[in-house]
């Protein structure tokens, strides 16, 4: 890990963003970078820590981008494991949605879309299982995803990270000096 890796940090504060090739080629054949959006997301508890059978909500906010480059909005609640062997996907709440604008110019879509950002909001029943654990092998991760789809054919995905159960989080047993 980097410098400021402490084995005290709290890893429930982690927010993993990920960014895929997004490019735009214009008419030269040359091209130019998209900025990168901002995604924010709050979450219906402070400390993002749930039990099976609550209700998820959650609104997110998408900044620095110009809405019109935007044609659909995924937003889903997903676990996912991380670590030795195969890694494994489940899907809580899933929705696509198009925002495809008229010929007036008006939008399709129930998303709330303005000039310089776009905003929703989700919710769902979380199932009882599986829990977040935060081991040392294998890592079981809950969050919440919005995924940007810009006309240009390119993507963005923002994962926001929350808690399922309160298992404590795994840590290495301190070295024993003799």
């Amino acid at each position: 890990m980097g410098g400021n890796y402490s084995p005290d940090t709290d890893v429930r504060k982690n927010v993993m963003m990920t960014e895929s090739k997004r490019m735009d080629q214009n008419t030269l054949g040359s091209y130019r970078i998209q900025p990168n959006p901002r995604i924010s997301v709050t979450f219906n508890r402070e400390n993002i820590q749930y039990s099976g059978g609550d209700q998820l909500r959650s609104h997110y906010i998408v900044e620095g981008i110009e809405s019109q480059s935007i044609s659909a909005v995924e937003r889903s609640v997903v676990w996912y494991t991380e670590g030795k062997g195969e890694e494994d996907l489940g899907v809580v709440f899933f929705e696509r949605i198009q925002l495809d604008r008229r010929r007036d110019g008006t939008q399709t879509s129930s998303t709330s879309l303005i000039a310089d950002h776009l905003t929703g909001a989700l919710a769902t029943d979380l199932p009882h299982s599986p829990l977040s654990y935060e081991g040392i092998i294998v890592k079981i991760r809950w969050c919440v995803r919005i995924r940007i789809f810009f006309r240009s054919g390119r993507d963005f995905v923002s994962e926001h990270i929350f808690f399922l159960g309160s298992v404590p989080v795994v840590r290495l047993p301190a070295k024993i000096e003799k």
